[in-house]
């Protein structure tokens, strides 16, 4: 399976086949991942993994579930999470501590909608 990177154009989030996105980037490499420098693979399993899992679950993700999916002990879910928010880059987690915003995609109510092509609806980010 090619890998794809969500984008929102206008009102839509659509899936961008990496390649392109990477040439689309190219000159802007530097600049990313200096931001994303803080990342290990880890942060990189549990973004990918509520990305992945909110449009499915359409309610907000809790880090033991998180833990017990990615076969990670809570405390490094919640490390991980932790550093993921506090970067302001990719998730919010809501006042029980479950994410429920994972840009592109949020659980919460929003004013823009998503539906993919699986035909899972969710709000976006």
């Amino acid at each position: 399976m090619q890998e794809k990177v969500l984008i929102g154009r206008g009102r839509e989030i659509v899936a961008v086949p990496r390649p392109e996105w990477e040439q689309a980037i190219a000159g802007k490499v530097p600049l990313i991942k200096d931001r994303l420098s803080f990342m290990s693979p880890d942060h990189h399993r549990v973004r990918s993994f509520v990305v992945r899992e909110l449009p499915r679950k359409s309610e907000p993700i809790s880090p033991k579930w998180i833990g017990g999916s990615l076969d990670l002990p809570f405390e490094r879910v919640n490390s991980l999470l932790g550093d993921l928010e506090r970067n302001l880059t990719f998730l919010y987690r809501n006042e029980k501590g479950e994410v429920s915003w994972a840009y592109p995609v949020t659980v919460d109510q929003t004013p823009h909608q998503a539906t993919f092509s699986s035909g899972e609806k969710l709000h976006a980010a």
